[in-house]
């Protein structure tokens, strides 16, 4: 089996030499699986124009309630990144602390919208009035970086590494791209695959950007 990257809303196979990945345990073949050939310019074009300005402009709590979709959504299919996970050479403890930890983290980063108000940026601060009688006045504001995060994964944590940093971005209105350690990239893609068989992100960003277009 060859590895697929999601690339741009397709999955798509590397081409060229391929890595071969292996059993930990047995050193049985898992997958080969390749980043030769692909457009990496086109991965950022996609997260910047399509992933990142429905993002931006989704409230915190509309991006809290679908990371916690999501977080769920993940929990409940738990068992089969385990069985991945003990491929790489993991314990039931290292798993547990990479797979339900990495999840755990989404549900963290979801509780946040209860604390960060109802709009697409974060208020700093109460006003601050900038003039004698109050006719002018200056107030801070955050909003998302219209950016990509780009993130390069250790082997040892091949799902709370990703899930941990994309969260993070994700509740605060940003795309990420994720380049998993080749090693352990199998059980990455699994946790992939399952995210974009929910349909979550795709869904909530969707309705986002229906709403902006009426």
């Amino acid at each position: 089996m060859q590895l697929k990257n999601y690339i741009a809303g397709q999955w798509v196979a590397g081409t060229g030499k391929q890595a071969e990945l292996t059993d930990a345990s047995t050193g049985e073949l898992i997958a080969t699986t390749s980043s030769g050939g692909l457009d990496f310019g086109a991965m950022l074009k996609y997260a910047r124009e399509v992933g990142g300005p429905p993002l931006r402009k989704m409230t915190f709590p509309e991006r809290g309630r679908m990371l916690k979709a999501l977080a769920m959504y993940l929990m409940d299919r738990k068992d089969e990144f385990y069985q991945v996970s003990y491929k790489t050479g993991a314990t039931k403890a290292d798993s547990w602390v990479d797979i339900e930890g990495g999840i755990g983290n989404v549900f963290a980063n979801a509780s946040l919208r209860k604390q960060l108000g109802n709009m697409p940026f974060y208020v700093d601060g109460p006003p601050v009035l900038t003039s004698r009688t109050g006719t002018f006045m200056g107030h801070h504001i955050m909003v998302p970086k219209e950016g990509v995060a780009v993130h390069i994964n250790a082997f040892n944590f091949p799902i709370w590494g990703m899930l941990e940093k994309c969260a993070v971005n994700w509740m605060a209105g940003m795309p990420a791209v994720v380049k998993p350690a080749t090693v352990t990239s199998f059980l990455t893609e699994s946790m992939v695959k399952a995210i974009i068989e929910s349909k979550i992100l795709a869904r909530r960003c969707s309705a986002t950007h229906r709403r902006l277009r009426r």
